[in-house]
Formats: C-alpha cells, structure tokens, sequence
C-alpha cells in the first residue's frame, strides 16, 4: 500500500467547458456539483479508495475557485466554533482525509498536453497516474495499474464503450424486444482517459500548443507504445447539461456506478500482484482494437 501512496496522480482541470456554459460561467467544470459535491471530488474518492492519495490537479480556467475549495476543505467538511469577538474557529468532529494535494497553475489557454507536460517538474521520474476533471467511472485503479506493469510500455489509457446518446432497441421484426436507455453502448472502443504513464511520455509533448489526443497520442500508438485496457463497465464524461442530469439522476436514485468507496472493498497491497482478470488489453495502433 505505502507504494501506492507515493504514486501519484495528475488530474486536468484547467479547460474552460464551453458545451457546459450553463454551470461553468462561474466555476471551472470540475466543479460542477453532482450530488453537492464537485465532480472533482468523485474522482479523488475514487483514487483513494484504492489507496492513491497524492494529487497534483492542473489548474486553468478559473483556477481559484479549485484552490478555494481545497483549502477550506476541512472547515466546510466539519463542524466550526465561531467565536465572533475574537475571530477564532475552532474545529470539531474535524473531516480530514489523508491526502496530499498540489494545486499548480497551467495557464488557460494552454492545450492538454501543455498542461501534462508542465507537470513534468512535479511528478519527477516515476509511474503516474493521469485522467480528466471531468468524467467518473467504476474502472478498478489496480488491476489497470498490473497491467500497465505487464507489459512494459510507456504508456496505458482505459478503452470504455462510447456513451449512448439514444435508448437502445432489440428488434424481432417489427416488435420491440427491448428496450433500454443505457449510458453506454455495446459496440466500439473509445478513449475514456484513466492513463498510467511514464515519465517518457513527455519526451512526446512539444508545448502549450500541444493537444495530448493528436500527436503525442497518434505518436506513442505509431511508436508501439501505447496500450489499451478494457474496461466493459461503467463510464462517464460530464461533457453536457444532459450528461449532469445523467450523473445527477444516478446519484439521487442510490444507482452510481462509481461510488465505489461504498459498495465495495478495494484490493490490498501495492497493485504489483493485481490480475487483469479478463484479460482485456490490447496495443493501440493500426493493428490494435
């Protein structure tokens, strides 16, 4: 466990979510609340839950309501003493999770590789962790990290089903068999970000200009060093208002996929000994799935 502890994990939340101009005039995307937490937070319950507890979070636009919230994280998460002559607060039944966080500013324009690749400083040369402020899934953190560990490339994003933007028919003829509005659909494979890098990953990041789903992508992939873990279950971008309410009516009904930290018990150890048990892994490229 104390190895995944020293593992860290980027996240991205510096773009300005202009498809979500609804919740984001105000704040930045990751902290767009579902549930009455930020999103934001989903992720880092999740990450914890498997024992990864530093974080270093890519701020751009809007960065200071980010900064904001994380440090008064404790205060707005416990009950307080006001003691309004004298200003002084204290803290009772004080929440504290046991987590490192590093708040580094990016710059708003700066594209996604841009951002990774200014985090260079702060990861050092170790194994990481990176995914997206903005999309939450039930993806299982050890057995992605075991078979990042497996085989030995530079770098290792989780595959998901894209999401379903129309309920699903199963026809017989003419009659409706089924039907079902499902988040995801059964065929095809996209990027649904969860990676596990290398530090020579940012061998293929020029510069702010850098989009990371083009050419350092399309690069490792030419390059052979890019693989794919499939992941069958449950995955979800928060790219739209309708894509909040999707989230939001998960969340109220008790039906949320990935919250995880409550429905089930995490794998033990440092995530060397973990198995892929499906063994879903694939090189992406052109002859990859």
């Amino acid at each position: 466990m104390e190895a995944l502890i020293r593992m860290k994990v980027a996240i991205l939340a510096g773009g300005v979510g202009t498809r979500l101009v609804e919740e984001t005039e105000t704040k930045p995307k990751p902290m767009v609340e579902i549930g009455g937490k930020p999103i934001l937070w989903h992720i880092l319950m999740h990450y914890a839950h498997y024992g990864f507890s530093h974080f270093i979070i890519a701020l751009g636009y809007k960065g200071e309501v980010i900064k904001k919230y994380m440090v008064d994280y404790c205060s707005l998460n416990s009950d307080l003493v006001v003691n309004l002559r004298t200003g002084e607060v204290t803290v009772n039944g004080r929440f504290a999770p046991d987590w490192i966080v590093e708040l580094v500013d990016t710059g708003v324009p700066t594209l996604t590789g841009g951002r990774i690749k200014r985090l260079c400083p702060y990861v050092g040369n170790e194994t990481f962790m990176l995914t997206w402020g903005d999309g939450v899934s039930d993806v299982n953190l050890h057995e992605l990290l075991a078979f990042h560990r497996s085989h030995g490339r530079l770098a290792t994003l989780t595959a998901v089903r894209p999401p379903a933007r129309f309920g699903h028919l199963v026809l017989d003829g003419d009659r409706v068999e089924e039907f079902s509005e499902k988040p995801q659909t059964r065929e095809g494979w996209i990027n649904g970000a969860f990676f596990v890098l290398e530090p020579g990953v940012f061998d293929y990041i020029e510069g702010d200009d850098t989009q990371w789903e083009k050419e350092p992508l399309e690069r490792l992939a030419a390059d052979g060093q890019l693989m794919a873990y499939k992941h069958e279950s449950f995955w979800q971008c928060m790219d739209t208002l309708r894509d909040k309410r999707l989230l939001e009516a998960l969340w109220q009904s008790n039906r949320a996929p990935w919250k995880i930290w409550e429905s089930e018990n995490a794998c033990s150890g440092d995530g060397s000994s973990g198995v892929h048990r499906n063994g879903h892994g694939a090189a992406v490229g052109s002859g990859g799935a």
